[in-house]
């Protein structure tokens, strides 16, 4: 697509990962701040805060952190929500008030975008294996678009991980659980 008052080219981001996670799982991921928290921020970055107000018209305040750059805050603000279906949301930088900054003034590039629309959307595969596609729209294409592919790869790369974790944490849970109830009863036969 060509924007056609200035002729700049523009594209949406589109990343699809499949997670070996149920539906439910990789839902919490999006809505749940100690699940956010584990996987937003490229590499080298963490994250310290996550206020979500998971509610169409509210907005959500993340911050991701690293020692050389410090700290960077986003505010998601839902336009839809549909449950373990899709997420709609306009993301813009942020400060630690949740108020929109210009991210000229930050110092980013003049492409780096505001008000920026996602979409986020889920498929239940069965057999506990979930799909889920990003899209960030109407990207300029360049180097902060590539920059963005780069960094979002890297979240969602976390993000597997996490969820990877806490599915092993929540098999060997339950797994333990039944073995304790299933042999306790033959301790006083």
């Amino acid at each position: 697509m060509t924007d056609a008052t200035n002729n700049v080219k523009k594209c949406d981001l589109v990343v699809t990962r499949l997670f070996n996670a149920p539906l439910s799982l990789v839902w919490k991921a999006w809505s749940d701040p100690d699940y956010v928290m584990q996987w937003w921020g490229p590499e080298g970055f963490s994250s310290p805060f996550a206020h979500i107000d998971f509610r169409e018209g509210a907005a959500s305040l993340v911050c991701m952190s690293s020692p050389e750059y410090g700290d960077h805050y986003s505010t998601w603000r839902y336009e839809k929500i549909v449950p373990m279906q899709r997420i709609e949301y306009i993301h813009n930088l942020a400060d630690k008030d949740g108020n929109p900054v210009d991210p000229a003034k930050m110092g980013m590039p003049s492409d780096f975008p505001q008000d920026q629309r996602h979409t986020v959307t889920f498929k239940d595969l069965g057999n506990g294996k979930t799909e889920m596609t990003v899209t960030e729209h109407d990207w300029t294409v360049g180097y902060m678009m590539e920059l963005s592919k780069l960094g979002l790869n890297q979240c969602l790369d976390k993000m597997a991980a996490s969820i990877a974790w806490l599915r092993h944490i929540s098999l060997w849970s339950t797994t333990r659980e039944m073995k304790a109830t299933s042999f306790c009863p033959y301790l006083f036969v």
